[in-house]
């Protein structure tokens, strides 16, 4: 196969209406921005990858401002024109940043899809994949509960094999308890998105009782103490998310027994590269995983398809069409849902490309760096 050459490098920043407003209790999302990135090889190849960063810093503190300068003024210029044997190579490039690990991924993701290509496979096998068809699943962030029902039923309706609804202190547990128990087919995960204090945890409890799978990051991702009080009061199994950012967070949340599966995002731990790890380390230690999403474009939501075909992914990800968010994905193929599941490509790479002239259309800014 031969060693990589990255010859060229461009970013493009976009910005892109969501069909409906995204809502949860820390922020309403109208539009999308994000940044796109194509790489090329020394032998032709395009590899893609996404940063997930969001415009304001309410999910980590990386925004796509600082995503794009890292980026541009330290990342690139640092990997440009070298050679790498392996994705996992660029980690001794890039040690020197602190952190960034959104703005990290993106790079690692575009060389992932070109040594995936080079040996002629689909990245999901490369990796050691073993599904062929993932099961989908959605998450209804709606701004009011006549908007959630809908959403739920329509949800079912295209097949979706599992929801997730937004909850907060304001959330009516009996009310979510009636409508889990409508579809019983259906499974029904919780995200607070760290809504839950020390001092309101009998408020989470009485979500003990709703029929949900899971909760997602009931506190903040600060609190492992706090999370791990009240998962022994409650049976509801804890998703961590927000406090999954490396090996040692799953470790601290074993030792802790804060949570009991964790939520794996590319973005946050860094790419592929750091989440393969992570990955390894869960199985030996018999923690499930499951794949979230980040409100994102089919980049890097092909990406995560592929990780999730993995053994130790347990549970349906964040995987909706790409019609769900918005009314065009900016990729191609995009991503389609068929009876309730996603086909993993056949292709070699991630097997999505850019869609250039809808990126044109949405495209804010745009730079090219040459070797």
């Amino acid at each position: 196969m031969g060693n990589i050459q990255i010859q060229r490098i461009t970013l493009h920043h976009v910005r892109v209406p969501l069909k409906k407003t995204f809502t949860t209790h820390l922020q309403e999302v109208l539009e999308r921005e994000s940044i796109l990135i194509e790489m090329h090889d020394d032998q032709g190849n395009i590899g893609v990858g996404e940063c997930v960063a969001f415009t304001s810093p309410w999910y980590t503190e990386e925004t796509v401002e600082t995503a794009w300068l890292a980026l541009e003024n330290w990342i690139i210029p640092t990997i440009l024109n070298q050679t790498f044997s392996h994705p996992d190579d660029l980690d001794s490039y890039l040690s020197f940043i602190k952190r960034n690990h959104m703005a990290k991924s993106t790079v690692n993701h575009a060389l992932w899809d070109i040594f995936a290509q080079r040996q002629q496979k689909p990245l999901w096998q490369v990796i050691g994949g073993t599904l062929c068809a993932i099961e989908a699943g959605v998450v209804v962030a709606s701004a009011n509960e006549a908007e959630m029902y809908a959403d739920i039923e329509s949800a079912v309706t295209l097949g979706y094999k599992r929801i997730k609804l937004k909850i907060s202190q304001l959330s009516n547990p009996q009310n979510l308890k009636e409508i889990i128990t409508q579809y019983p087919q259906t499974l029904f995960f919780a995200d607070a998105n760290g809504a839950f204090t020390e001092d309101t945890i009998h408020l989470l409890q009485a979500f003990d009782e709703c029929g949900f799978t899971l909760i997602e990051q009931p506190f903040s991702e600060q609190q492992n103490r706090v999370s791990a009080m009240a998962q022994k009061k409650m049976e509801t199994p804890f998703a961590l998310d927000e406090s999954i950012a490396s090996i040692q967070d799953v470790q601290e949340m074993i030792d802790q027994q804060s949570g009991k599966i964790i939520v794996m995002k590319q973005g946050r731990v860094g790419g592929l590269s750091n989440a393969l790890r992570i990955h390894e380390n869960c199985v030996k230690a018999d923690v499930p995983i499951w794949v979230g999403g980040m409100i994102e474009f089919g980049v890097s939501k092909a990406f995560n398809i592929a990780f999730a075909s993995l053994p130790g992914v347990k549970y349906p990800g964040d995987f909706s069409s790409s019609n769900h968010f918005w009314d065009y994905d900016l990729c191609e193929p995009t991503i389609d849902v068929q009876h309730g599941e996603i086909l993993l490509p056949t292709t070699p790479g991630v097997g999505v490309k850019l869609n250039h002239k809808l990126v044109e259309q949405y495209e804010v800014r745009r730079k090219l760096f040459n070797a």
